[in-house]
């Protein structure tokens, strides 16, 4: 998926994507609306930075932090949040 900016692509993924470390911004939430509602209310809204801050030993959930809180989330759900890099991008 792309999205164009003034003079600029940005190129969109999956929150399930983010590498550890690094930061992306929420652009849209695919997913029913009473999980939507829920994750919104975490801090996972539109413009919102989100970092990747760790996986389970097995790879799945993922813990991502967000408005000043940490959120774990399986990839099946991750996938369905769409994101854009940060210009901060890994910290």
């Amino acid at each position: 998926m792309q999205g164009f900016a003034a003079g600029s692509v940005q190129v969109l993924m999956a929150l399930s994507e983010l590498r550890i470390g690094h930061s992306a911004v929420v652009e849209g939430l695919l997913l029913p609306d009473e999980i939507q509602h829920h994750l919104m209310h975490m801090g996972f809204m539109p413009e919102a930075l989100v970092r990747a801050v760790r996986r389970a030993p097995t790879g799945d959930p993922t813990v991502y932090a967000v408005d000043g809180m940490e959120v774990a989330l399986r990839r099946e759900t991750a996938r369905w949040i769409s994101v854009r890099e940060s210009e901060e991008g890994s910290r």
